[in-house]
């Protein structure tokens, strides 16, 4: 019974932050450039078309990811309606492609140099890599395969979650914006990933 209350209230837990989060970008659409990532970025930077594209497509379709990311864990939503399951894992898939892309090029110009741009880049190509590997595993019926990588998929997906738990309470330990910053370009992924493996191994599922 106290198990069962657990995996309840971790779920609820679960769905508030991806929401929450996945609903973050609309600040950026309403603000201006003196607003959160965008104050550490320089001129240059910030007046590149490309630049800002990107930035823009990763937040927006990052946030829709998140948003319906979650629902592909839920199990009565794949028994009941297994129509609607396909189609909101057809759109976490385009919005993770479009966002992990972007994502990667974003990385080369992360806050705090080299130790970001590869944090961020590796967690990038991650996320391309094992959503691809999901969308066709699942083509080919692979399910076991499928449900392993869309695991590992969200874990990435999740790390915009778990960046923003960890870098005000790294930012207030050391003291230091940019230090933190640098230590959660893989804090805010890393984590998920081994949580993720755990999570793969426990169901069982055969990713070879």
């Amino acid at each position: 019974m106290a198990q069962t209350v657990r995996n309840k209230v971790a779920w609820v837990v679960f769905v508030f932050l991806a929401i929450g989060i996945g609903l973050y970008p609309l600040v950026y659409v309403f603000a201006s450039d003196d607003f959160g990532v965008l104050l550490s970025k320089s001129a240059d930077v910030l007046s590149s078309p490309v630049w800002k594209i990107a930035f823009y497509g990763h937040i927006v379709f990052g946030g829709a990811a998140l948003l319906v990311g979650w629902s592909q864990f839920s199990k009565k939503l794949r028994s009941k309606r297994l129509k609607l399951h396909r189609n909101l894992g057809k759109v976490y898939v385009a919005s993770a492609l479009i966002s992990g892309l972007c994502g990667v090029y974003l990385g080369f110009y992360a806050t705090g140099g080299m130790v970001s741009s590869i944090g961020f880049i590796c967690l990038g190509m991650i996320w391309l890599f094992t959503t691809t590997k999901a969308y066709l595993a699942i083509k080919n019926k692979d399910l076991s395969l499928h449900q392993g990588m869309m695991i590992y998929s969200y874990a990435a997906c999740f790390a915009a979650v778990t960046l923003r738990i960890w870098l005000p309470v790294l930012t207030m330990v050391f003291g230091e914006f940019l230090l933190a910053y640098k230590i959660v370009a893989w804090l805010c992924w890393v984590p998920n990933m081994i949580f993720a493996s755990f999570w793969v191994r426990k169901k069982g599922l055969d990713l070879v």
